[in-house]
């Protein structure tokens, strides 16, 4: 039976889906219409896709570190991670990609990125980790700049203190109110500085800065002469931790070196863009064609379903944000296939009830409802896959795995509830006496 409701409902989205997807042409359309009319019809959010790295152009940075002084190996290499991706946000790169490769090596993928060199320069710096204490005017500095005034001006002076003092900071918990805490392990000679820094600066805030920014700003409670400090403040135990991965990566003297360098550029990203569009678009009408030429009236039904298929897929990549590579897109294509295979189970078992004599009605019933297990099991057979390429594998074949995923999950809805909706637009009597289109 047909589900008008439904069936309009699946339309209606689909127009809006195409809108949110294909912004541009929709616009021009409403922008020709207020042209010639006095309707003022509004302009769609243009959202842009991102793409990575072989798709936008950019850099390709590897670069390896010295573990020969460190026990923690993984510890430090995450510290250093946390470190550079921070940096690299400053540039305000689309999609940073900042990855432990193997023990001691460091990929940094800068989607986009113009200043090559000045971003080698800033990430190939050792993480810097420094105490400072306030000035005879830091008050004053910190309330101007809550103004908007006097932001150039530092209002922490250094102290000597550094993260070659620094032995080990860990997240603990206070054994009262289990709130999180980070811990502070000074060495001999940063236990003496640290006792005359808390003496002299007592109800007073120590900043912490790692890299030339702060990144937390104690007030000492008391005088501290043992070098074991500990930081509180309403921390969760998440950005407790962070804090004490933050303090051991400046802490570590991990020395990195640039050891591969890769650049790209737009207009050889364009051209990959470009070709990875008629695949998809080519894929598509291939498909498509290959449906209606076996399938007739129930291919049709399957290119509409592929169609809405499309768009969700799209709208999801644009609203997650997904990340689109060559591998990305490659997914895509391979989902789409997978689109189209749980059509032809249905419309295979559709064309053996036919020919056993049944009705359309009944046809169509019988086969939604026998090629479900196995469209079912293939589905989940296919998404385990890509969970698991997504979960253990780098960030080129993380993007095959991701796009092939969600498309994955969303033939399962389109091939279930929109084929089947709109295929039953054509079951009834006059169909009967044409079932040569089915």
């Amino acid at each position: 039976m047909i589900n008008s409701r439904l069936l309009i409902g699946i339309i209606i989205i689909s127009l809006f889906l195409f809108g949110f997807v294909f912004p541009q042409a929709v616009n021009k359309g409403a922008d020709f219409v207020n042209g010639k009319t006095s309707l003022g019809l509004p302009h769609f959010w243009n959202m842009p896709f991102r793409f990575g790295l072989d798709l936008l152009g950019g850099t390709h940075l590897l670069y390896q570190a010295d573990l020969s002084a460190i026990e923690q190996k993984s510890e430090a290499m995450q510290g250093i991670r946390d470190v550079i991706e921070r940096r690299v946000n400053f540039f305000g790169v689309a999609e940073p990609v900042v990855q432990i490769q193997g023990d001691d090596r460091l990929a940094v993928e800068l989607a986009g990125i113009k200043n090559v060199n000045q971003a080698i320069r800033l990430i190939g710096e050792t993480p810097f980790l420094e105490f400072k204490e306030e000035k005879p005017d830091t008050q004053a500095i910190l309330e101007a700049q809550q103004k908007g005034e006097r932001l150039n001006e530092e209002p922490f002076q250094n102290t000597g203190l550094n993260g070659r003092h620094l032995a080990k900071a860990q997240l603990v918990f206070d054994p009262q109110t289990y709130a999180p805490e980070v811990s502070l392990d000074l060495n001999e000679e940063g236990a003496k500085l640290f006792a005359e820094l808390t003496k002299r600066n007592l109800n007073k805030i120590i900043a912490i800065y790692l890299d030339g920014l702060p990144i937390s700003t104690p007030v000492v409670q008391s005088e501290i002469p043992n070098g074991k400090a500990i930081i509180s403040g309403k921390f969760t135990p998440a950005e407790a931790k962070l804090l004490a991965t933050r303090l051991n990566s400046g802490a570590l003297p991990v020395p990195i070196k640039l050891i591969s360098q890769q650049t790209i550029g737009a207009s050889l990203g364009a051209a990959s863009l470009t070709k990875s569009l008629k695949a998809g678009v080519w894929g598509l009408i291939l498909v498509g064609a290959f449906m209606i030429f076996f399938y007739r009236l129930p291919g049709i039904v399957s290119v509409i379903a592929l169609i809405v298929y499309v768009l969700i897929v799209l709208t999801i990549y644009k609203l997650v944000p997904v990340t689109l590579t060559l591998a990305g897109i490659a997914g895509f294509i391979l989902s789409l296939g997978m689109a189209v295979d749980a059509n032809v189970l249905i419309f295979a078992r559709m064309r053996e009830e036919l020919k056993a004599g049944k009705s359309l009605n009944q046809a169509t019933h019988e086969g939604f409802s026998r090629a479900w297990l196995s469209i079912r099991d293939s589905h989940i057979t296919t998404f385990i896959g890509a969970l698991v390429l997504y979960l253990f594998t780098t960030s080129i074949v993380k993007g095959f795995a991701l796009t092939l995923g969600i498309g994955v999950l969303t033939s399962l809805l389109t091939a279930t509830v929109v084929t089947r909706n709109f295929l039953n637009l054509f079951i009834g009597q006059r169909f009967e006496k044409i079932r040569r289109l089915f």
